[in-house]
């Protein structure tokens, strides 16, 4: 009898096992279309939140056979390996995997030294390439707050804005932040109860924002009669 003869037979089992289940899953439903699987003739509807349920209950069910998938393919490669007598080798440092780690995991390909269960995971979610670019916006420029307010919010979106704002000096460019406001006209232009019905109605308050804004407006005209 050989020495991998029992884990031979333990592969053979499993591999048989993981292919009967594919085949009563009839691999996820992943063959049919997700139309003919919700019976929908189209995902354009007026139940979007029944689209969604649809399309999280595909992901996951793609997310679970490319799971069985991985662990049939590790299985073929053991049952390859022992036909090859290379079976029980490390594929990293080329030493024997004990014999007690493969009764445990028979599709071990390395010693428990190498292993990727023992690999902390180095790589960021690509979604922060962009979010890093956020922790500039903090509350009301207080570095020791960890607050996020609306300003804030307003600030970290509108930089990926490509049109072009109100005017060219606009506070979303600045590097100063806005305090409770959102665009730099917020700050002095106001209306009554009734809200805005025309320009006539508009009341201008005369504070450091609309200092700060008229001193904007002259330093643009400034370099434009420079220019």
């Amino acid at each position: 009898m050989g020495k991998y003869d029992q884990i031979k037979e333990q592969l053979i089992a499993e591999k048989n096992r993981i292919e009967e289940r594919l085949k009563e899953t009839d691999r996820y439903g992943l063959d049919e279309t997700m139309s003919f699987s919700t019976g929908e003739l189209s995902q354009y509807d007026n139940h979007p939140a029944d689209t969604a349920t649809d399309t999280y209950e595909r992901g996951k069910d793609i997310a679970l056979y490319e799971h069985v998938h991985q662990e049939l393919e590790d299985v073929e490669l053991a049952l390859q390996k022992i036909e090859n007598r290379t079976y029980g080798i490390c594929e990293v440092s080329g030493k024997e995997i004990p014999l007690e780690r493969l009764q445990a995991l028979p599709t071990a390909r390395t010693v428990i030294e190498y292993s990727k269960e023992n690999e902390i995971a180095r790589e960021r979610p690509v979604e922060e390439d962009v979010l890093e670019n956020f922790d500039k916006f903090n509350f009301d420029n207080n570095y020791r707050e960890t607050e996020f307010d609306a300003e804030d919010a307003w600030q970290s979106v509108a930089q990926f804005n490509d049109n072009s704002m109100v005017f060219e000096d606009s506070s979303l460019n600045s590097s100063e932040e806005l305090i409770g406001y959102v665009e730099e006209l917020d700050a002095f232009a106001s209306t009554d109860i009734t809200g805005y019905k025309g320009d006539e109605n508009i009341e201008i308050v005369r504070n450091v924002h609309y200092d700060h804004y008229m001193d904007q407006l002259d330093r643009l005209e400034a370099s434009d009669e420079k220019e």
